[in-house]
């Protein structure tokens, strides 16, 4: 017959248990305080680096982009520290301004386009706007697309659309789109011509014709695309805020 445990075995287990738990929090403990100890290093780090090439950050869009991609690695925001140290280099206050001359842009073409614009043609307006003034800095797709990305804070009247690879449109208008209207988009700019058609997505989606009518019919309404029936074969819904990706990929 097998022996049950006595209480004094039980209690010299419990204590054991007790024992490596108490232990194994302290070596928690003790590795995330070596942790935070490295990552201070990295954030001084960053920030000497930030000081010696401050010249470079701001007039270079690609050493920007390099720049802020070493800060996401260790959880620091410069767009988001407004004090201190990071206000200094005035990174933020490039992507504020940024992002109020994204929203003058979105609202002059909004009659054109319904509220939806292309990344190109956003910096293509900007460029043309600020000349050929040497004070102002380069403006790359990359600082487009973390500005727009800050106007989420307005809700749903701004936000960005991803429509395929490295391509992005950004809506200017309340109401967020369907999953339809977004493949409708995606559909368009991969076609590289802009326009799609109820034959074209049926076959390239594999959509029922009423389905693909009642997402174009949507869109047409919203002002977010034309229709043109001067084509013989069929229908082409043209989509305005995808015009310059296109001509600029062809």
């Amino acid at each position: 017959m097998r022996r049950r445990a006595g209480v004094g075995a039980i209690q010299k287990q419990k204590l054991e248990q007790e024992k490596y738990r108490d232990k194994g929090t302290e070596l928690q403990e003790s590795q995330l305080e070596q942790m935070s100890k490295q990552l201070e290093v990295f954030r001084e780090n960053l920030e000497e680096f930030a000081s010696k090439h401050k010249k470079e950050i701001r007039k270079n869009a690609q050493f920007r982009r390099q720049f802020q991609e070493m800060c996401a690695a260790i959880g620091v925001d410069p767009l988001a520290s407004g004090k201190g140290f990071w206000s200094v280099l005035g990174i933020g206050d490039f992507y504020y301004e940024l992002s109020v001359q994204i929203v003058e842009v979105c609202l002059a073409t909004n009659y054109k386009n319904g509220g939806l614009i292309s990344l190109d043609e956003l910096r293509q307006r900007l460029v043309q706007a600020r000349g050929k003034n040497k004070q102002h800095q380069e403006i790359s797709i990359d600082d487009l697309l973390r500005a727009a990305q800050k106007l989420r804070i307005f809700g749903s009247g701004f936000s960005v659309v991803p429509v395929g690879k490295g391509q992005y449109l950004v809506q200017s208008v309340p109401g967020e789109l369907s999953m339809d209207h977004t493949a409708v988009l995606q559909q368009a700019a991969s076609s590289g011509t802009a326009h799609v058609s109820i034959s074209i997505l049926n076959e390239q989606l594999r959509w029922e014709s009423e389905r693909a009518q009642k997402a174009l019919d949507h869109m047409v309404k919203e002002g977010l695309a034309w229709i043109d029936k001067q084509n013989p074969k069929e229908v082409l819904y043209w989509f305005p805020s995808l015009f310059a990706a296109c001509i600029s990929a062809s």
